[in-house]
């Protein structure tokens, strides 16, 4: 029968001894969290934004304060490799052979509170403790302690007094020796759990690593294996239920008021309930740092509704990534018959909270660690011996879920397809041995060994060999020079849950900011995703031809790459991952009971339904009659939207997922350019490029160009010869800004891969590159967030895009910005002819869709007679916005002009003059196409689009009909092709 390895993530070392705990901490732990004045904007009194940005911006303080106080770490110890390591475990913490333990002035200074005062006890839980013991005689042991990631994590949690609950991985039969051993681990801080040899072999090697750690991996056994499992299944239960009753009874011993406990991992899924049973006001959380698997597999498990309440006995449930987390409430809803809720899971009326916490490294340790003198020589000695190549790089452990057979695949696969580079990259694959006692892992070793020994066979040289390949793990010194000196880090797990050689990669090489390779199924591929290479590791080609882009990669990109992912790692570190969860938990109430749907919501939804329902999805735009119209007008205005509407569309590479770097800069069409050199050199033709976009993105788009480009929804105006000029209402209130920005950056900072764009007069929110679901929960989220705190009582809006939120000032919108555009525009060119043809074409928010409104002739035009009338008014401006039609000639002078001083009389000859040119727009309703981009797009416009390379094309036509339009010749050579207009048609969809 198959056994799979045992993954600890407590293969820690200790964090301190337990001190003694006086009444005042009991109290005090029951109280809220209240951080000390931050002088938040004002928009942010008495709000959960307050509290929430609060605690933020207090534990960036505390941790600013707590660098100061780095823990050197550069004496080393032996780590054993008797116990594999856990998922969420790097492979720092995982392969090393120099583990340093923390001193014991260190252990003993942690417990103690930076002012003085008792701390709350955070007893820590989890199937292993972090340390080795060898018995030297009848009552003498000897005590080797490991660093962890769950101990570096937990250096940083500086609220709480830490006392480590487990198994210290040995069996005492006597009395004697149990004692001592108790006594030993005591003094060191740490609570035994002293296991026999049959509970470990029926609870930890059976129940464990034979049924649920393939299951959670979604590793399937073999049919007589499942059966022979199934037969013992009851009797692993069994043994697994006693194993979590000692653990509890350990924790109850232990246990004084006010303390909160926070078990970790698949070994202790039914704790929680034993402990809710024990007392149900204690705070529990749980924490799981593997995948949980879809409802559909772990279905398939015997006895699956006793782990999940078990679980759900916890007051917080946490997990890597919140695929995980989702996964675990579908299960629940499923199997349980439960209601799944944004906040997790309800029962009767209690809620289990379900979140996702990605765990990280301590970044400061390995970047202080390549300034070191150790691992620079390290660095010199690597950096000469591979001079002349390049260095790609796999740290994994010689496991089926880490996907190093196809990952030397892929490498042989790249060196087939490209020749020029078998003499310039060598792979180094660091495999480290685990349950090398086992026939499944020893098959998976001589598998490796044959593929490397095949690609070094067919590819190598008497001197050389492309795969240098190494069964056993580094020191740190050795593992970190590494990482610094790698060109290309390679991950091709097949099932992780998270993976934190990546994290390290990426801390080590702030210098030389080399290339990730990283597979979609490691948690890490949803953090790190925007500076990676995303590769679906069983697509052997894709991999190749990924490991060919990264070695190709512009500097400028890699630079960019690595800033997104050193970013991440630097600020979502192992410290600030326990501290929120054990912050969580304490907060969890007081969070539930204050978090409410407002009536305000609530009303925005009703308008939003009402509005959808006057929506329709327009024809396709009839492309004919559009340029037959446009070549018969005589004064044309052109009014075009910029992103996703002229913008290249950036195609994921070999069919992976989309690429964020690349999609996030906006790039006009490559086939545009001609096209627009045409029209804008025609006489009758006026564009405007309106976008929501900063200044600097059209100048850098448009420049070269003679239109008109209106940035920020119209805010800022300029001709291309001309300088920018500000459209905005006067008194236009910014005051709200500050605040909503420390609210975007929260959610930033809670949704991986989303980001903020800070502009002039708006903030957005965009979370197109993050999990779709997670997204929208965190959007709805942030919603709440905003209409009760920052913008409660400012004068603002809020757009929701299709992946985003838009905060912006009142009344700023393309279509309320148009009449001062076209205002400006008329008298610039002193435009007295009609403009008989208008085009709007666009990939509008719905808030902006107002622009297709805009010149819609729905209302006859004002004649002379009544302009003459009306000009006698000094006010004709002011109420000139009230007469239907007449928002074609609003002629209010722009803002963009305060210096010019006239006289009234001065000022009115001018809206005279303005009047007359733009009052004479003669739109008829065939000579007007508004026109929405996007396919299946329920808009206000007349036509759509389906995507922009439809309207590059129309663009193209309407070029190719300009009196101007040179050559045909020209574009042929080009690769520019008159496109054949196609009949209209009508979009419909299915609900």
């Amino acid at each position: 029968m198959p056994q799979y390895p045992p993954l600890n993530s407590q293969d820690d070392d200790p964090v301190g001894k337990p001190q003694p705990r006086r009444k005042e901490a009991a109290v005090a732990a029951a109280a809220p969290f209240v951080p000390p004045n931050l002088n938040l904007p004002p928009s942010l009194a008495s709000s959960r934004v307050e509290r929430l940005v609060r605690e933020r911006q207090l534990r960036r303080s505390e941790r600013a304060s707590a660098s100061e106080d780095a823990i050197d770490e550069d004496d080393a110890a032996d780590q054993p490799q008797e116990q594999p390591p856990a998922d969420n475990i790097s492979l720092e913490h995982q392969a090393r052979d120099d583990n340093p333990p923390p001193s014991q002035q260190q252990q003993e200074d942690l417990p103690a509170d930076q002012g003085g005062g008792e701390k709350q006890r955070l007893l820590v839980v989890a199937n292993r403790l972090p340390v080795s013991a060898t018995r030297k005689g009848d009552t003498q042991w000897s005590l080797e302690v490991s660093a962890g990631g769950l101990v570096s994590a937990l250096l940083g949690v500086k609220q709480f007094q830490v006392i480590w609950i487990g198994w210290p991985g040995v069996y005492v039969q006597d009395d004697v020796g149990r004692q001592s051993l108790a006594q030993a681990l005591e003094e060191k801080g740490f609570v035994g759990v002293l296991l026999d040899e049959a509970t470990v072999d029926q609870y930890y090697n059976g129940y464990c690593n034979n049924v649920l750690w393939p299951l959670f991996h979604y590793i399937g056994l073999r049919q007589e294996d499942r059966l022979a499992a199934t037969r013992s299944l009851q009797s692993q239960f069994n043994a697994y239920k006693r194993a979590n009753q000692l653990f509890a009874d350990a924790v109850i011993k232990n246990y004084q008021e006010g303390d909160f406990v926070w078990c970790h991992d698949y070994h202790l899924m039914v704790l929680p309930s034993y402990l809710k049973e024990y007392n149900s006001h204690m705070k529990v959380g749980w924490f799981l740092h593997t995948p949980f698997p879809s409802s559909e597999i772990y279905r398939t498990l015997p006895l699956r509704a006793e782990l999940l309440q078990g679980v759900l006995a916890a007051d917080l449930v946490g997990f890597h990534t919140y695929d995980y987390a989702r996964h675990f409430v579908s299960a629940c809803t499923r199997i349980l018959g439960l209601e799944g809720t944004p906040e997790g899971v309800e029962d009767q009326g209690k809620i289990t909270r379900v979140a996702a916490f990605p765990v990280g490294i301590d970044s400061e340790r390995f970047t202080h660690a390549v300034e070191t003198e150790a691992v620079k020589q390290h660095i010199q000695e690597l950096s000469a011996r591979f001079a002349g190549r390049k260095v790609m790089l796999g740290v994994d452990r010689l496991d089926m879920i880490k996907g190093i057979p196809q990952k030397l695949l892929a490498f042989e696969k790249f060196l087939e397809e490209n020749p020029e580079w078998r003499d310039k990259v060598i792979l180094v694959q660091i495999a480290v041995p685990t349950r090398t006692d086992v026939l499944e892992y020893q098959k998976l070793a001589s598998q490796v060994h044959e593929i490397v020994g095949r690609i070094n066979g067919r590819y190598g040289s008497l001197t050389t060999v492309p795969i240098h390949h190494l069964d056993r793990s580094m020191k740190f010194p050795e593992l970190c020079a590494l990482y610094a000196i790698t060109d290309v880090l390679l991950v091709t797990s097949l099932r992780d849950g998270m993976n934190l050689v990546s994290y390290e990669f990426v801390a080590c090489q702030n210098v030389k900011k080399g290339a990730l390779v990283l597979s979609e199924f490691a948690g890490a591929a949803q953090s790190l995703g925007a500076g990676s290479i995303l590769i679906n590791p069983w697509n052997i080609i894709e991999s190749a031809n990924a490991i060919a882009e990264a070695l190709n990669m512009p500097e400028e990109e890699r630079e960019e790459r690595h800033r997104h992912n050193f970013m991440h790692v630097t600020t979502h570190s192992a410290q600030v991952w326990a501290e929120t969860f054990t912050r969580q938990v304490l907060l969890f109430s007081f969070l539930f009971l204050n978090s409410r749907t407002y009536s305000t919501s609530e009303m925005n939804d009703s308008i939003l339904e009402a509005e959808l329902r006057t929506l329709h999805i327009p024809p396709q735009l009839p492309t004919e009659k559009a340029i037959a119209n446009y070549s018969a007008s005589k004064n044309r205005l052109m009014i075009l939207g910029f992103n996703s509407t002229l913008t290249a569309q950036v195609e994921a590479p070999r069919g992976r997922a989309p690429d964020q770097i690349r999609e996030m800069k906006i790039r006009l069409h490559p086939n545009l350019k001609e096209v627009f050199n045409v029209l804008c050199t025609d006489p009758k033709t006026t564009i405007v490029i309106l976008s929501g976009s900063e200044r600097a993105v059209l100048d850098e788009a448009f420049g070269e160009f003679d239109m008109w480009l209106a940035a920020e929804n119209g805010m800022f105006l300029r001709h291309t010869q001309g300088e920018w000029m500000t459209t905005m209402p006067e008194h236009l209130n910014m005051d709200w800004v500050e605040s909503v920005q420390l609210v975007f950056e929260y959610f930033c900072e809670r949704t991986p891969r989303s980001f903020v764009e800070t502009r002039e007069t708006s903030l957005v929110w965009n979370y197109k590159y993050a999990d779709v679901e997670f997204g929208r929960v965190q959007a709805r989220d942030m919603l709440q967030h905003l209409w009760t705190g920052p913008i409660s009582n400012a004068a603002v809006d809020v757009v929701q895009g299709g992946k985003s939120v838009e905060v912006r000032p009142v009344g700023v919108s393309k279509g309320s910005a148009i009449d001062r555009i076209l205002g400006e525009i008329v008298h610039s060119k002193h435009m007295l002819s009609p403009i008989d043809h208008v085009m709007c074409i666009g990939h509008f928010l719905s808030k902006d869709e107002d622009i297709y409104t805009f010149f819609e002739p729905e209302l006859p035009f004002l004649d002379a007679a009544v302009f003459s009338s009306k000009l006698q008014d000094k006010r004709v401006s002011k109420s000139s916005s009230k007469h239907g039609s007449s928002r074609h000639a609003k002629s209010h002078p722009a803002t963009m002009s305060p210096d010019r001083k006239r006289s009234e009389e001065e000022q009115l000859i001018e809206e005279a003059g303005r009047w007359e040119g733009s009052s004479v727009l003669d739109l008829k309703g065939e000579n007007y196409f508004s026109c929405a981009v996007g396919a299946s797009k329920r808009s206000l416009a007349r036509y759509c689009l389906n995507s922009s390379d439809e309207v590059v094309t129309f663009l193209s036509s309407l070029a190719a009909a300009t009196e101007t339009f040179p050559k045909k010749e020209s574009f042929k050579k080009s690769g520019w092709h008159s496109p054949t207009p196609r009949s209209p048609r009508v979009v419909t969809v299915s609900n």
